[in-house]
């Protein structure tokens, strides 16, 4: 089967992309300022602003949004009368976790078994750079079809919402015909997949005191409520014995009714240890794109190193439940809060505050850009045909979005297949979906702009 030219231009830019990919990887740019210095995602941001200059885009510039971080954006005019089309990344990133476990240091764009390492590789800076590649082809090959406009995050993975509300208070700003998503990714390698939907979000936090200090264990253990075993109380109520969410109220029953997960497949990708369990019930799908799912991230209690003999008088904890499409994350917010007021034991004090909250997203993909999508996916993937699947996983801009222009097509596309390892340990992107969702990308705009001719 022949090449493209937009797919040999792509392939001759991909050391330079890989080039890049190393600048912007070398940010620590964690948008918490507890843990990494909000110097380094400033100067992320400043690296996306002079790229999109460079590549000719105007009106570029920081957003100053009210989570107290920065969105970058650009505009790109394209031809008389073409439609436009927001492109969105985003810099930030999760935090390295334990950084002795990688392999290779997590801002260092490492190259290993056909695999580029870092963190943010696939999540989501290699998502801008996909953007720069597909607009650098088109480019090379007569122009951009279509007007541009780029939103670059700077705050996705904390969830505070700072993008969301901004796009709220500047309607016009992000007002474009379709938009493309470049933060979700195929099922698998190799196998070209939209994302159908995504579940919603709620972060909360949970705090329980039962004394006015610590005492000792010996003289006081056995009767003192000890606030650490409420707390892990508490916390056990929010499953079953199979380990599906349990929330008072909230249905956990739905099917998915799309691409299969077979459950080896999920086991592999999940890395899960032999002869350990699964938990839930349903189809692997069922459980990760269509039902709720509750996760304790966090628990503040004593370390083991350095643990003394004590009855603890407070403990907390930061509680993600994802909400699948169909549910409100408002509702599910307040039965979850109701959940662990009512749950609390021995009439302990507990106090929830809310930190984060997103809701789920269900995109049209009966629509004609996701036909423009498919023709472009089979060039790029020649002898495979577009797939749709579902993400566990959460883009509260997306419904954001979706409210503020209905009529914009939403398509969510992306490098965080499985084997990237995303918000874990040793993240890696695929060279090859990278130079592929490049040339569909590209191939996309073109499509679009010729089914909006006439």
């Amino acid at each position: 089967m022949s090449v493209s030219p937009i797919a040999e231009t792509v392939t001759s830019l991909m050391p330079r992309a890989r080039a890049e990919l190393a600048e912007l990887v070398a940010f620590r740019s964690v948008a918490d300022p507890a843990q990494f210095p909000r110097e380094e995602c400033e100067a992320a941001a400043s690296w996306v602003a002079d790229a999109l200059r460079a590549e000719g885009f105007r009106d570029v510039a920081a957003l100053d949004t009210p989570d107290g971080s920065q969105s970058v954006y650009g505009f790109l005019p394209g031809p008389e009368g073409a439609p436009t089309v927001l492109l969105y990344a985003h810099y930030d990133v999760q935090p390295p976790l334990d950084e002795s476990a990688w392999v290779t240091p997590p801002f260092e764009l490492t190259e290993r078994d056909g695999r580029w390492y870092g963190r943010g590789a696939a999540d989501c800076k290699g998502g801008f750079v996909m953007h720069l590649l597909a607009l650098r082809a088109l480019k090379a090959a007569g122009g951009v079809p279509v007007a541009v406009k780029m939103i670059v995050e700077g705050s996705e993975e904390q969830g505070t919402g700072g993008l969301e509300r901004y796009a709220e208070e500047h309607p016009e700003l992000l007002a474009a015909d379709t938009i493309v998503i470049g933060d979700t990714g195929n099922f698998r390698v190799g196998l070209p997949t939209v994302t159908a939907t995504l579940r919603g979000m709620t972060m909360l936090r949970v705090q329980v005191d039962t004394l006015e200090g610590n005492l000792h264990s010996g003289q006081f253990g056995g009767a003192a409520p000890d606030a650490l075993a409420a707390l892990i109380q508490l916390l056990a109520s929010l499953r079953a014995q199979d380990g599906s969410t349990t929330v008072d109220g909230l249905a956990a029953d739905a099917d998915w009714d799309g691409l299969d997960y077979p459950e080896a497949d999920f086991r592999k990708d999940a890395k899960v240890l032999d002869g350990v369990g699964l938990i839930g019930r349903g189809t692997v799908a069922d459980r990760v794109w269509a039902r709720p799912a509750v996760t304790v991230i966090g628990i503040d209690c004593p370390p083991v190193v350095g643990a003394t003999p004590s009855v603890q008088a407070s403990a907390r904890a930061q509680i993600s439940l994802r909400v699948p499409p169909g549910q409100d994350a408002v509702e599910a917010t307040k039965l979850l809060t109701a959940h662990l007021e009512a749950h609390t034991p021995w009439g302990a004090r507990v106090a929830v505050e809310q930190v984060g909250q997103g809701q789920p997203f269900r995109a049209d993909t009966s629509s004609p850009a996701y036909s423009s999508m498919a023709e472009a996916m089979r060039v790029a993937y020649p002898g495979e045909e577009m797939q749709t699947a579902g993400m566990g996983g959460s883009i509260p801009l997306c419904n954001t979005l979706a409210a503020l222009y209905p009529a914009a097509e939403i398509l969510l596309i992306g490098l965080s297949e499985p084997e990237a390892q995303i918000h874990a340990v040793n993240e890696s992107v695929s060279p090859e979906e990278l130079e592929r969702l490049s040339v569909a990308e590209a191939h996309f705009l073109v499509n679009y702009a010729r089914s909006k001719q006439g």
